[in-house]
């Protein structure tokens, strides 16, 4: 034999031998469902993120997230959540009212998934019990959308010398009957005239709220929805300009100059959502981990906006503030 073919025969042996390279697992995937926008939801990511973190979960280190936002388009949600579980995700993550997590139980009824809603799971049907939910979801409840009789209480603190309230809910949202009826109810106790106005687009909140100028008899409660909290910019603007007295469901909204808000810490209760992921791709199983609920609820006071308002506060509101924005 010659030498060349020789040392061929040994480079050929020495390949063929030689160990292939381990190949790497790929990254788990976790799906991130949201019925509002990337913006209005990007200080919620932050309180999520960290929460991942808390388990050893790192974006892009050792787990991967792919976003879905529907922008407050309802509609566009399972078609969202069915492109999600055909990348096979490990976890889907419901955000933005009980409809993101139902359609999410829809679309993958058998895929883990964790929510954050501001409704009642149970009344809507996402679980079957807080402390049990079983199958394949479980997650956070923030009850947001049961307070409206603390904030129609507290707005008419702030504002006595309103004869009415007007409740600015979004009709395709499923909260919006339950929440509805929970405000006439609160209304009645306390001698206020209830007016139920409806919006589910920008324009039908440009005039909603347009409708609401010149009159100094109404205040505004606004009512718990994603589209709304991705609007809230916009909203706290117009209120703002047409002097209406108005109470938020989120503190998001009196940080944008809303003029006060009641509700949970959203971005807090965020991070136990991450938490519950991490726990999940850990090995755990939704069906052994209990719906959590806020341990507590914050009222904001944005006393600039008031001042801007003309409206002086009650000493007895500015002691029952968690915070007041100066």
């Amino acid at each position: 034999m010659r030498r060349r073919e020789f040392l061929g025969v040994l480079g050929g042996a020495a390949a063929w031998s030689a160990p292939a390279p381990a190949q790497q697992a790929p990254l788990p995937v976790i799906g991130f469902l949201s019925s509002g926008s990337a913006q209005a939801f990007s200080p919620l990511v932050v309180g999520f993120r960290e929460g991942l973190n808390d388990t050893g979960y790192f974006e892009g280190r050792n787990v991967t997230i792919e976003y879905r936002y529907a922008n407050g388009e309802y509609d566009r949600l399972l078609p969202l959540a069915a492109d999600l579980v055909q990348r096979q995700v490990a976890v889907i993550v419901a955000g933005g009212g009980a409809i993101s997590a139902l359609v999410a139980k829809k679309a993958a009824p058998t895929t883990p998934i964790v929510f954050a809603i501001g409704d009642d799971p149970i009344q809507f049907g996402v679980v079957a019990s807080l402390n049990r939910p079983g199958g394949n979801v479980t997650g956070i409840a923030l009850f947001i959308s049961e307070l409206a009789a603390k904030r129609l209480e507290l707005l008419s603190e702030m504002s006595p010398s309103t004869s009415s309230v007007a409740l600015l809910v979004n009709p395709k949202n499923p909260n919006a009957e339950a929440e509805t009826k929970q405000a006439q109810t609160a209304a009645a106790a306390v001698g206020r005239e209830l007016r139920i106005l409806n919006a589910s687009t920008d324009e039908e909140i440009d005039a909603t709220l347009l409708s609401l100028i010149n009159d100094k008899t109404v205040a505004l409660l606004l009512g718990t929805d994603t589209f709304f909290f991705s609007r809230r910019d916009k909203i706290v603007v117009l209120t703002n300009h047409d002097l209406i007295p108005t109470i938020y469901f989120a503190r998001e909204f009196a940080y944008a100059g809303g003029l006060m808000s009641y509700g949970a810490n959203f971005a807090r209760e965020w991070r136990q959502v991450g938490i519950y992921t991490g726990r999940i791709l850990k090995g755990e199983k939704p069906a052994n981990l209990p719906v959590l609920q806020p341990a507590s609820f914050q009222f904001i006071i944005n006393l600039k906006t008031a001042n801007a308002l003309g409206i002086g506060i009650p000493a007895k509101l500015l002691a029952l503030a968690d915070e007041v924005i100066e």
